[in-house]
């Protein structure tokens, strides 16, 4: 059974005309095209992308993978630079 989501992999802001383009099989950038020429034709295609946004789900991840979604990966931890020590003068 064929799902419509929003992609993972080929995404611009959301991933919207990725999904769209893996669901129909047509290039993504065709998509955008749409949305974009809707936006500057009544704006249009900006309610619909951010309808779209909110009620197409995002791609599931692939069985037994190991990456974090980018919300819950912690950040690197600052690197520590050792100062120099002062020369003393007597």
């Amino acid at each position: 059974m064929k799902r419509l989501y929003r992609s993972r992999t080929d995404r611009m802001l959301a991933g919207v005309c990725g999904g769209i383009g893996q669901y129909l099989n047509i290039d993504p950038t065709l998509i955008r095209l749409a949305f974009l020429i809707l936006a500057i034709w009544g704006g249009g295609g900006i309610v619909a992308y951010l309808i779209a946004w909110i009620i197409i789900p995002e791609e599931p991840l692939p069985e037994g993978s190991m990456t974090a979604p980018l919300a819950e990966a912690k950040p690197a931890p600052p690197p520590t630079t050792a100062e120099p020590e002062s020369p003393t003068t007597d």
